[in-house]
C-alpha cells in the first residue's frame, strides 16, 4: 500500500511542494528573528511608532497639503500620492503618444515613417537616467532668469524656476458646481443613450454637448462663478497665480513619456499589424474610409493583443517613477530616504516602500487582466 502510495505522481508531488513550503516559512522565520537580534544587539530600535512623529523636514512639492508640522506617516501618503500622480501623467501622455508613433511609423510617408523609427531608435536604446538628466539640465539652463522668461504662447511663460501656464482657481461653492457637472452629464448620458439611439454617436454627441455646456455655464452663473482661469502674472522676481509647474516635474515628466512612447508605440504597432490584410480588404471592399477601418475595425481587434504587453509596460512606467530622485522630485522614493536619514528605521521604511509598490502593481496587472478577460475572444 506504502509502495503504491509512493508511486502515485500526485502525492510525491504534493509531499515535495509541503516541504518546500515548510523550508520558506522557516527561512523567512529564521531572517526576521536573526535580524531582530542583531538589531537588539547594536541598540538601535525597532517599530512604527514613528509614523506619528512629527517629519519636520519640507517637501519641495506635493499634490497634497503637506507642512513639516505633519507626521511620518503624512509624509508617506504625500509622496505616495506624488508617485500615483506621476504614473497616472505618464500612462495617459505615453498611451497617447504611442498610439500617434504608431501610426506614423505605419504611414505610407516614407519621411514621417523614417522620422518614428529614428524616435524608437534613439529613445529605447538610451538608458532612462541619462535622459531625465538631459531634460533636467534643459530645463535648469537654458532657460532664462524669470525676468526674461519666454513666452510662446499667451499667459505661458518658460524661464529657469519652471514653467508657469494659466490654472483654475476653485472658491467657494465650487465644489457643488463640479458635483451638479457630473449629476448633469451622467442623466444626459442615459437619456441620450434611450432618446436619441438610433441618431448615430456623432448626432448624439453634439446633442448632448447642446445641452450640457449651457447649462454648466448656467449653474456656474447662478453660484457666482466660484471657477475662474487665472494667468500668471510677474510680480517682482517672480510669477504670482496660475499654474506653477517645477523644473524637477517638468524633466520627470518629458523625460519618462518620451521614453515610454517609444516602448508603447511598438506594442501598439505590433498589435495592428497582427491583425490579418483581408480586415483592411473587406473595409476597403464596403467603402470604409481608411480611418474607420482603423478606429472601428482593426484597433478593436488589436486591444487583444496590445494588452497584455501594454500591462508589463504600465507596470515597468510605475516602477520607473522611483528614477524621479535623481532630478529631486520628492517621489515615495525620495520621501522614504529622507525618512531613513531623519530617524534611521531603514527596515521599517523599506518594508513600506516595498509592500505599497507591490499593492500598486498588483492592483494596475487586476485592473488590466479584468479589461483583458473583457474584450477576448469568447468560442461558441
Amino acid at each position: 500500500m506504502l509502495r503504491e502510495l509512493w508511486y502515485s505522481d500526485r502525492l510525491r508531488n504534493g509531499v515535495f511542494q509541503a516541504v518546500l513550503l515548510g523550508g520558506l516559512i522557516w527561512l523567512l522565520f529564521w531572517i526576521g528573528g536573526n535580524t531582530v537580534q542583531n538589531l537588539a544587539e547594536r541598540g538601535i530600535r525597532t517599530g512604527y511608532e514613528f509614523l506619528q512623529r512629527p517629519a519636520r523636514f519640507p517637501i519641495s512639492e506635493t499634490v497634497l497639503r503637506y507642512s513639516p508640522s505633519d507626521s511620518f506617516f503624512w509624509a508617506y501618503v504625500v509622496g505616495l500620492a506624488n508617485t500615483l500622480w506621476l504614473s497616472f501623467l505618464t500612462i495617459l501622455f505615453a498611451t497617447i503618444g504611442g498610439l500617434a508613433l504608431a501610426l506614423a511609423r505605419l504611414s505610407g510617408h516614407p519621411l514621417l515613417s523614417r522620422l518614428a523609427g529614428i524616435y524608437v531608435t534613439v529613445f529605447r536604446n538610451v538608458p532612462l537616467i541619462v535622459q531625465l538628466l538631459f531634460f533636467y539640465g534643459v530645463a535648469t539652463s537654458l532657460f532664462p532668469p524669470v525676468r526674461q522668461a519666454l513666452n510662446p504662447l499667451p499667459g505661458l511663460y518658460l524661464s529657469l524656476r519652471g514653467v508657469y501656464a494659466p490654472g483654475l482657481v476653485m472658491g467657494p461653492g465650487s465644489g457643488t458646481v463640479i458635483a451638479v457637472a457630473v449629476l448633469l452629464a451622467l442623466v444626459l448620458l442615459i437619456v441620450l443613450r434611450h432618446w436619441a439611439a438610433g441618431q448615430g454617436r456623432l448626432r448624439r454627441w453634439l446633442w448632448g454637448l447642446a445641452i450640457f455646456l449651457p447649462a454648466l455655464v448656467l449653474v456656474w452663473l447662478l453660484a457666482g462663478r466660484p471657477i475662474a482661469l487665472e494667468a500668471p502674472q510677474l510680480h517682482g522676481l517672480n510669477f504670482r497665480g496660475g499654474l506653477y509647474l517645477s523644473p524637477e516635474f517638468s524633466a520627470i515628466i518629458i523625460g519618462l513619456t518620451l521614453y515610454t512612447t517609444a516602448f508603447t508605440g511598438e506594442i501598439i504597432r505590433g498589435g495592428i499589424e497582427a491583425v490579418g490584410k483581408g480586415q483592411w480588404e473587406g473595409g476597403r471592399a464596403l467603402g470604409v474610409s481608411e480611418r474607420h477601418i482603423m478606429f472601428r475595425i482593426i484597433l478593436p481587434q488589436a486591444l487583444r493583443v496590445i494588452v497584455p504587453p501594454m500591462t508589463s509596460q504600465y507596470l515597468s512606467t510605475v516602477k520607473n517613477t522611483t528614477l524621479a530622485v535623481a532630478v529631486g522630485y520628492p517621489e515615495l522614493g525620495l520621501v522614504v530616504n529622507t525618512v531613513i536619514n531623519q530617524t534611521g528605521q531603514a527596515l521599517e521604511s523599506i518594508l513600506i516602500m516595498l509592500g505599497v509598490f507591490l499593492t500598486i502593481s498588483l492592483s494596475v496587472s487586476a485592473l488590466m487582466n479584468y479589461f483583458n478577460a473583457r474584450i477576448a475572444l469568447v468560442e461558441r
